[in-house]
């Protein structure tokens, strides 16, 4: 396994003339994701699941409409919708008429209010996550949640800011040339390796895990 400062310092060297901090992604403070409100993080929870496997300038131009569909992604108000406006829905050319997709919004309000209730807020919940257990978190949206599997949930997470590593195939590929894993970690023994990776690359370096996952990605490839 390779320290952070050997990413690192590969990374400049093929990156030369670039400005590599200004490549890295935005990541919020746990203060700052507090201060969003539940209905922001259902719809950007939504709005991943919505993304997954379509192009995301057409699903974005659309949300607004989703938006408005649902509420404003108010979770109170959407827990109580029932089959029949779900399925009034599939009539509304405006937004994406994906039926598991459309169900899966009330069943992830669902889980955002069931978490408020014991948290706080759902914000409170994610924000106090752990991130030397960042794959825990992934395991709990994918059980609670609907739509969440694969990277859906992982994704979800860099989009609001919390800080998580992302299994993207040059990570993967990155972490298969240091001998960590030998194929994509679904086990929960392999993905405990690789979160045992990331943590003591954090512990060396300070930096989120969101930073470390994407210098790891500009390792391979050249």
């Amino acid at each position: 396994m390779k320290s952070f400062n050997w990413i690192y310092e590969h990374v400049v060297a093929h990156k030369a003339g670039q400005d590599v901090e200004a490549l890295l992604p935005q990541v919020r403070s746990a203060e700052a994701l507090k201060a969003m409100g539940d209905d922001r993080l259902l719809s950007q929870l939504c709005l991943r699941v919505f993304r997954a496997g379509i192009k995301h300038s057409v699903v974005d131009a659309k949300w607004p409409a989703f938006e408005q569909a649902f509420y404003g992604f108010d979770p109170d108000k959407i827990i109580l919708m029932s089959d029949d406006q779900l399925e009034n829905l599939m009539q509304n050319d405006q937004i994406i008429r994906h039926w598991g997709k459309i169900k899966s919004v009330r069943a992830n309000a669902m889980m955002v209010t069931e978490l408020a209730a014991q948290h706080g807020s759902f914000a409170n919940f994610i924000a106090d996550w752990p991130e030397t257990d960042i794959t825990g978190l992934w395991a709990l949206l994918k059980k609670q949640g609907q739509q969440l599997g694969g990277k859906s949930g992982a994704y979800f997470l860099r989009q609001i800011g919390k800080d998580t590593f992302i299994l993207t195939d040059d990570v993967v590929a990155a972490l298969k040339a240091q001998d960590i894993i030998d194929k994509v970690p679904t086990s929960q023994r392999d993905l405990r390796k690789v979160q045992d990776c990331f943590n003591q690359w954090q512990q060396e370096s300070g930096r989120p895990m969101a930073h470390i996952s994407r210098l790891l990605s500009y390792t391979v490839g050249w």
